[in-house]
């Protein structure tokens, strides 16, 4: 089976890229589109690192940093934001199972889920506000990379807790098979090379603080709804990304 249209599935799951449509989708599209996340990854930073250095022509400081997350929050969609604040609204709001899943289908949002929003856009802004141009390509691309290689591990550590007959997406079964889990592996590691090359003690403090992060996540996830959602996913790539960054930031500072 051709990888062409697993690849184009990553993309269209999660980005606004325009790509070719596809007629039908088997049961198991996700599954076999999972493994190409880090690679979609690495396109929405290096998206993202190219607004920074024009950005960075004309303006220094906050605006680059700014215009640079903004550019990837558009051409995601939000997808992973939404996710971030649905799981902290449900997470810190329900007091059983099924309050905090009602909760994070609701697509409203609350006083938990907009503090979260805020302290990640700022928390990618001010990390960012710190690194050089040349520096934020590289730092872009390996969060970026790095988070979306960290959701989907989490498709594999957890079982799916929402209700399949309630939701779009076929989560239910999402599991990558070994050789899909090893493609998911390498590119997520050549997306971190050059990071390491560039700044290896950065880069390590960077995967520490995003895997404490998708570690707690993922604990707090097994815990209180007993798996994983669409919408924890999203979480585990806000945090991974945020700790990468911030970790990378204390060495381009």
């Amino acid at each position: 089976m051709s990888e062409v249209d697993p690849f184009v599935n990553a993309i269209r799951f999660l980005t606004r890229f325009p790509v070719p449509s596809t007629e039908s989708l088997d049961d198991d599209w996700l599954a076999r589109a999972a493994k190409y996340f880090p690679a979609v990854g690495l396109m929405v930073g290096a998206l993202s690192a190219l607004v920074f250095v024009i950005a960075a022509r004309f303006w220094s400081g906050l605006i680059p940093a700014v215009l640079a997350v903004a550019a990837s929050i558009w051409v995601t969609g939000a997808f992973h934001e939404d996710g971030l604040a649905d799981t902290v609204d449900g997470f810190g709001g329900g007091s059983s199972v099924e309050a905090r899943l009602a909760i994070m289908k609701d697509s409203r949002i609350g006083t938990y889920g907009t503090l979260a929003l805020g302290f990640s856009v700022a928390l990618r802004v001010a990390a960012l506000a710190l690194m050089t141009p040349s520096f934020a390509w590289v730092a872009l691309i390996a969060a970026h990379a790095g988070a979306r290689g960290a959701a989907t591990w989490a498709m594999t550590a957890l079982p799916y807790a929402g209700d399949p007959g309630t939701t779009r997406i076929i989560y239910s079964g999402t599991v990558l098979d070994r050789p899909g889990a090893m493609t998911a592996l390498l590119i997520t590691l050549a997306a971190l090379l050059p990071a390491l090359l560039k700044a290896p003690s950065a880069l390590f403090a960077g995967l520490i603080l995003g895997v404490l992060g998708v570690l707690t996540v993922v604990a707090l996830a097994r815990r209180l709804i007993g798996g994983y959602t669409g919408d924890v996913l999203g979480a585990v790539e806000q945090v991974a990304e945020i700790g990468i960054l911030l970790g990378l930031a204390a060495g381009a500072h």
